[in-house]
């Protein structure tokens, strides 16, 4: 009877990386009002009135704000339409993206 002699087979496992995160930062300025800002990120980020509130104060007092963290195409489609509902209106509201560190 013939030997048969089998090989082990090496499986090798594909690592994917996970894609680099980016956070969407308000950027403060004095002319864009209040309600506005808070109506945007309710509406583009899905936040709740109380958290909205508060990434509005934060940015009013410190300059700046991050307000979520996304993949980056994420991250850029909602800052750039963000943007663009202020400059709608008439308003210099700006949100920017910066990877995550």
């Amino acid at each position: 009877m013939p030997e048969i002699t089998t090989k082990p087979r090496t499986k090798v496992k594909s690592q994917t990386e996970r894609p680099k995160l980016y956070k969407v930062i308000l950027i403060n300025d004095d002319f864009t009002p209040r309600e506005f800002v808070v109506t945007v990120l309710k509406g583009e980020f899905k936040l709740s009135e109380d958290q909205a509130h508060r990434i509005m104060i934060t940015a009013h007092r410190r300059g700046v704000c991050v307000v979520a963290v996304f993949t980056r195409d994420v991250a850029e489609t909602k800052a750039t339409r963000a943007t663009d509902a202020g400059k709608a209106k008439g308003y210099p509201l700006l949100f920017t993206t910066e990877p995550e560190e």
